[in-house]
């Protein structure tokens, strides 16, 4: 990709130095836009091709980067070529340039950037489990950013031509239950249970978990419950599958809000009965503890450090968080044959995954190293008008109010035929953008302030511009998308958008390396700006009809991959607002 340019420059390269291009072409990348022009397209680093490492005793790679450019020559895709510092720099005919990128964005579609021969190998099975709320409870704003960064981990993988799984692991299982169970049954009504399941239950909790403080008897059958749970009682597992088809009912709307949607509800109550083959399996491995409390648990350590040492099952024989998700590793294997297996949650989990994975390796399962676990940062200040925010609901509610609020205080907003629908968009566009800029390791501060800034590098940035575009082409678009002149976009302006688009691909890779969306969020918002300088200098309306359509197909390209960079993060673009 890169326009087939990287591979016709690796191609010289190889005849030169004697190296397949396949090793080259990872090696020259894109140069980033610079608004100087006669600036190069694609630059090899020298360093990256030298075999031996050892600078004492390798040439001056200045002196390397010389010699190797005396030795290359244009042709009809490199116009020039220079050197720089360690690098040897490609200009492509810009020409070339001009009709390339144009026409292999509107070939490609939304596949633009995702054929580049920086992708190789095949496609692979990949699972991947994120969101996970737990049942009965109101969907928490905490499980937001597992939910949006599941779902462009997701979107990335597909898109590159990956069987993806997108799996929701409910908290569905647990001592909570039995505290639910009991707390329903002396509080609970059936009626308010179905017209506000999540509401009423939450407030069943909130109510057993006070009475249980002072009531060692409600503690007593919350435990109880829980253990006839566990023994497959019919009419304890009845109650418990209510409550957990209506929470899931409740989850899948919202979820319909947010656009993500999931292939399998799974959940920790899947895996009560394997998790007990689990046991029987560490056990006759050597690998089960018993300790004075009665509790069961694995050193991972093998020399006692208290560190390393994880409980796998408590007193009464029961089973725990640890052994359940043991338990589902083994069986999604055995189900889906997976080649990478992805967990989303947040950073405080780190050290669960890993002793998860290491028990899964002593076990004798090699396939625990294609488990990975990506870890985020917490969202702190996420409030709404009203004071705390808990709910995730909340949040959607406010981002839409607020929106609409601002787009009405516009002057220049278009009459809409679904102005909430419109809103939701655009607000859910500004606090994934807001989530995505940063590593997702790091604790961000929330600000509604800064999500909703039309200019900067925000989400209602990326949006505005979209339907900026959209509504050049509808203007316009009729008389002129036929064929372009590409002569007509030699300007400076032109000619660093093109620059740009040619550097989708690189991009993609990066992300797709280190699962950070933070590469796609700064390409987009670069893209933008570029876009919003050229609109003000590259003029359709009284250009000359042949300058006029080199120009609509230049922005008509800037939009579709707009778009599909979007999409990659879970944004919906929107045409009007």
């Amino acid at each position: 990709m890169a326009c087939g340019f990287r591979r016709s420059i690796a191609c010289q390269l190889s005849r030169v130095l004697d190296l397949p291009p396949e090793n080259l072409i990872k090696s020259i990348s894109a140069v980033p836009i610079s608004r100087k022009e006669g600036v190069a397209d694609f630059q090899l680093s020298v360093d990256s091709i030298l075999e031996n490492n050892n600078d004492h005793s390798r040439p001056d790679i200045q002196v390397q980067a010389m010699r190797l450019a005396e030795k290359l020559k244009c042709d009809t895709v490199v116009s020039e070529i220079s050197t720089g510092q360690g690098t040897v720099n490609f200009k492509i005919n810009r020409e070339l340039l001009t009709k390339t990128v144009l026409q292999q964005v509107i070939n490609d579609g939304s596949k633009y950037g995702l054929k580049s021969e920086l992708f190789s190998g095949l496609p692979q099975k990949v699972v991947v489990e994120f969101s996970s709320p737990n049942v009965a409870k109101k969907f928490h704003v905490g499980h937001l950013r597992s939910t949006i960064i599941g779902n462009f981990i997701a979107n990335l993988k597909e898109a590159l031509g990956h069987q993806v799984t997108r799996i929701n692991y409910l908290g569905d299982w647990g001592m909570q239950f039995g505290l639910l169970g009991t707390g329903f049954q002396l509080f609970g009504y059936e009626e308010k249970l179905q017209s506000n399941p999540l509401q009423h239950l939450f407030e069943v909790y909130v109510q057993v978990n006070k009475e249980a403080t002072d009531d060692k008897n409600i503690a007593k059958s919350a435990h109880e419950f829980f253990q006839r749970l566990e023994l497959g009682d019919t009419q304890a597992l009845a109650l418990w599958q209510k409550f957990r088809d209506l929470s899931v009912g409740e989850y899948v709307r919202i979820y319909k809000r947010l656009g993500v949607h999931f292939d399998e509800y799974s959940g920790e109550s899947f895996y009560r009965e394997k998790s007990q083959e689990v046991l029987k399996l560490l056990d006759s491995k050597g690998l089960l503890q018993k300790t004075v409390k009665g509790t069961a648990v694995v050193d991972l350590s093998g020399n006692g450090d208290p560190s390393s040492v994880c409980t796998v099952m408590r007193s009464d024989g029961t089973s725990l968080y640890a052994t359940r998700d043991l338990a589902a590793a083994i069986d999604r294997m055995d189900k889906y044959n997976f080649d990478t297996m992805i967990y989303v949650t947040d950073k405080g989990q780190k050290k669960h995954f890993q002793q998860v994975f290491q028990m899964l390796q002593i076990m004798g399962y090699d396939w625990a190293e294609r488990c990975q676990h990506v870890p985020f940062g917490v969202v702190q200040g996420m409030k709404t008008r009203r004071g705390n925010v808990t709910f995730l609901e909340d949040v959607l509610n406010e981002i839409q109010s607020r929106m609409l609020q601002n787009m009405a205080s516009v002057k220049t907003t278009r009459e809409l035929e679904n102005p909430q629908e419109t809103a939701e968009r655009v607000g859910l566009a500004a606090l994934i953008i807001q989530d995505f800029k940063g590593l997702l390791l790091s604790d961000y501060q929330f600000s509604w302030d800064r999500v909703f800034q039309s200019r900067g590098d925000t989400g209602v940035f990326l949006q505005y511009t979209h339907a900026r575009l959209h509504s050049l082409e509808e203007t316009f678009g009729c008389g002129y998308l036929n064929d372009f002149n590409t002569a007509c976009l030699q300007e400076p302006q032109s000619v660093s958008i093109l620059q740009h688009l040619l550097r989708f691909d690189e991009v993609l890779y990066r992300s797709s390396q280190d699962l950070q969306p933070r590469h796609i969020v700064s390409y987009l918002l670069t893209l933008s700006h570029l876009a919003a300088m050229a609109h003000k200098t590259l003029l359709i309306k009284d250009s000359p009809p042949e300058v006029a359509g080199a120009r609509l197909h230049l922005f008509r390209a800037v939009r579709s991959v707009l778009a599909n960079g979007m999409k990659l993060l879970g944004i919906t673009p929107v045409c009007r607002m």
